[in-house]
């Protein structure tokens, strides 16, 4: 134990550093293949599951592959060398899958499979090494139980760097630089462990049995199989509450890069205090079984103190986090709310892991430490995957968030008792039940107001009405509203997403009559995301149009619109041209085989984690390869919760591959709030009598009447919306960033430029710069003499 005492110090940076590496790689991975496969949750839970189940299989293999006779530390070099080598491997193999899987795509089941194969291409190699660390470096330590203890403070170190890596991952160097940098950061930080590695072997003799060629046996103690499925629970719960509390958390604070990013490190904070804790507790506790058992009752009970904090305390507590335009003293707020919920619970299942070992030990000092370490973190986290899953594609879809919550009590008091078996007491075991009933009825629903309103629930207590509709999917959390003026929201994970106020069909009518009235001939239509079907609907009343594609995420969406909108949307989801793909729109582009004479779109914001990659120039790169001869992409921009920097990163990006394209807007008192990019294969003069000729056709009447609604009835109204283009716009888009997949730019900056609302002064600034362009509207002479009168108009 000595030469354990006096290495500690190194040990610990030792796994600072791996931790500090591994989240760094988890944050550019799992962003890089979702750019191949695909942001669904199957998508998701297939990274995920491939993720977890490497590192998995790494724990619980080491003992079997590696001699014990190896030195820990040469052999926890080599494998932090291995990760490095992979980290770069992964970034240069992913861009040529992204070439190679839409050859190779395919629906159903057999895609799923496909994106499973190609996850573990990429990341099974590398979690199975990381997996492998921490049984490595344990061989150093003998297997008794007061040795086994000290591993908690290892997993407690890599756990602080991962939390490291989590918040350096956010907050600086995929916010500042890019994946790439990101990646040579960590692999750097790599090779400066594994070069510590080496020193440390040199230094440090080690010396085992000449058994050490094959697998060295271990002893358990009797009743382990309890404790295996005890903190195979333990991992099922965490991962599920984890799930549960990032979906319900980041409602509340906004779904930000940024808000996950401090979700996470508050998680693996409370991870490693109580595994160092838990330390402590097996190294002096002479029954850290029972212990464990106990760690699993209080979990009960801090899995309904988050749900107090979440449902009750959070939506009462009166902040409001859009009055700051320093994202700073939000960020903090955050951050204490987070913790204030979910800390507790994070704490314990921290301090369970050691408390495990503790209990699986036996005296015999010759065991295999590597063999416990990786079968107990085997089973650990084979519960935590069956969690994860489990929780986020079976269990809140089907029954919502406040029954997740509910079983997370209900199975952590099942792992204390299993954890304790022989002996319960049939006393206990009844005080048991009714302690869990009664902590099962404590739970309530999260208000429907942070389903729909999200961070601004506070904002709309007196004026937010009715709900008509509230459900929770695998992809989202949706709700229908209605206010007492008789308007009806549609929101999506806290965010007004359509409504039938007149501001909002104005801009859902326009992005569907000038997608079609522009292109050559719309006769096949992609619109990606269902919303409120208004967009979708406006493609039904134009007479050539033959195809509706729609690409939407969540399933509960078309159904639940389509009750309350059908009048709005000219009940698009029943028509007969329509069809609608559930998945992700990126990888639905980048995998179908069809193009189209009209793409739209009209995504959640862009600072939603994920929704950036409907902006990415790559992104507006498949959608022109999709367009047929003569077509166009529109694209919605909302010029609201967005400050000057995200606005130009979007335009720059957009005008990159439709040099020639225009910016429209939508709000009807010329001050800006929404505005609509265009874009054409071969861009074409406007004629104005030619679209005035065309409206006026018998065959157009119910799209005038559409138009009409909103104030768009004639082609001068709709053409006096234009706002710009590239050509005007270059002094105010200088220097603006470009967003591309590898950089995933506009989500950072847009999560932090969140608290701006100034969509009058960004319009007003665009508009500046705008002229009168004589190339790209034509006609007769009063025509664009008519026209001219009502652009300079808006200027003054």
């Amino acid at each position: 134990m000595n030469r354990f005492m006096g290495f500690l110090p190194v040990l610990l940076v030792l796994f600072v550093g791996s931790g500090c590496a591994a989240l760094i790689y988890e944050v550019v991975w799992f962003q890089l293949l979702q750019l191949v496969i695909g942001s669904s949750a199957v998508s998701l839970g297939v990274l995920l599951g491939t993720y977890m189940g490497g590192m998995c299989l790494g724990s619980f293999l080491l003992s079997y592959v590696v001699p014990a006779r190896r030195h820990p530390f040469r052999v926890y070099a080599a494998i932090e060398f291995g990760i490095g080598i992979c980290g770069i491997l992964v970034l240069f193999v992913v861009p040529f899958l992204d070439r190679l899987y839409p050859a190779i795509a395919v629906p159903g089941s057999a895609g799923i499979l496909l994106r499973g194969v190609i996850s573990a291409m990429c990341l099974l190699p590398p979690t199975l090494l990381m997996g492998a660390s921490l049984p490595a470096m344990a061989r150093w330590i003998r297997s008794s139980p007061a040795g086994v203890s000290w591993l908690g403070f290892f997993y407690g170190g890599n756990i602080a760097g991962a939390v490291l890596g989590s918040v350096l991952a956010g907050f600086y160097l995929l916010r500042l630089f890019d994946m790439e940098v990101a990646t040579y950061v960590a692999v750097a930080i790599n090779l400066v462990v594994a070069l510590l590695g080496m020193a440390l072997a040199w230094l440090a003799p080690y010396e085992r049995e000449p058994e050490a060629d094959g697998v060295v046996a271990v002893a358990r103690p009797a009743g382990a199989w309890a404790v295996y499925l005890a903190i195979g629970l333990s991992g099922l719960c965490a991962l599920g509450a984890e799930v549960v509390w990032t979906r319900l958390l980041s409602l509340m604070l906004g779904a930000t890069v940024y808000t996950f990013s401090i979700i996470l490190a508050v998680f693996l904070t409370g991870l490693g205090l109580g595994s160092s804790a838990g330390s402590v507790l097996a190294r002096r506790s002479r029954h850290p079984r029972v212990m464990l058992g106990i760690c699993q009752f209080l979990l009960a009970g801090a899995a309904a103190w988050a749900a107090y904090v979440i449902s009750v305390l959070i939506p009462k507590s009166g902040f409001d986090p859009t009055i700051p335009v320093n994202p700073l003293p939000v960020f903090r707020m955050d951050l204490l709310r987070a913790a204030w919920a979910i800390l507790p619970a994070a704490c314990l299942w921290g301090a369970s892991f050691p408390l495990a070992l503790a209990a699986l030990a036996t005296p015999r000092e010759d065991d295999d430490s590597g063999a416990l370490v990786g079968e107990t973190y085997a089973a650990n986290t084979v519960g935590a995957i069956a969690g994860a899953l489990g929780f986020s594609m079976i269990l809140i879809p089907s029954l919502g968030t406040q029954a997740a919550e509910r079983w997370l009590i209900a199975l952590s008091v099942l792992a204390a008792l299993i954890a304790l078996a022989g002996r319960v007491r049939i006393v206990m075991l009844a005080a048991s039940i009714v302690a869990a009933v009664l902590l099962v009825r404590t739970v309530r629903p999260v208000p429907w107001l942070a389903i729909a309103y999200g961070r601004r629930m506070n904002q709309y207590v007196e004026t937010a009405g009715k709900p008509l509709y509230i459900g929770e999917g695998m992809n989202a959390s949706i709700v229908v509203s209605e206010l007492t003026s008789g308007a009806r929201y549609f929101h999506v994970s806290g965010k007004v997403e359509a409504t039938t106020e007149p501001f909002d069909m104005r801009l859902q009518r326009m992005l569907g009559h000038i997608s079609a009235l522009f292109a050559a001939r719309p006769e096949s239509v992609l619109v990606v995301g269902f919303g409120a079907g208004v967009t979708a609907g406006t493609f039904t009343l134009h007479p050539v149009t033959r195809r509706i594609v729609i690409c939407e995420l969540e399933r509960l969406i078309p159904p639940a619109t389509a009750q309350y909108f059908n009048r709005e949307n000219y009940d698009v989801l029943h028509d007969p041209r329509t069809r609608v793909f559930y998945d992700d729109a990126r990888h639905f582009v980048l995998t179908t085989k069809e193009k189209f004479d009209v793409i739209t779109s009209d995504p959640i914001h862009p600072w939603v984690k994920g929704t950036a990659t409907l902006y990415s120039k790559e992104y507006f790169e498949m959608c022109k390869r999709h367009l047929k001869p003569g077509g166009v992409v529109t694209q919605w921009v909302p010029l609201y919760e967005s400050d000057p920097e995200t606005i130009k990163s979007e335009l720059a990006t957009f005008f990159e591959v439709f040099p020639h394209g225009t910016i429209w807007n939508s709000d009807a008192s010329n001050r800006g709030y929404d505005v609509v990019l265009l874009g054409q294969t071969e861009p074409e003069p406007i004629d104005i009598d030619a679209l005035e000729r065309k409206l006026q056709r018998p065959e157009y009447a119910r799209v005038v009447a559409s138009l009409n609604e909103v104030g768009l009835g004639s082609a001068l109204d709709l053409l006096s919306t234009y706002a710009g283009r590239q050509d005007e716009l270059k002094p105010w888009l200088k220097g603006a960033q470009i967003h591309r997949d590898l950089n995933m730019r506009l989500q950072y900056l847009a999560g932090w430029g969140l608290n701006y609302n100034h969509p009058e002064l960004i319009y007003r600034n665009l508009l500046m710069n705008r002229g009168f362009p004589k190339d790209l509207f034509t006609g007769s002479p009063e025509s664009i003499h008519v026209l001219r009168v009502l652009l300079d108009g808006q200027v003054q």
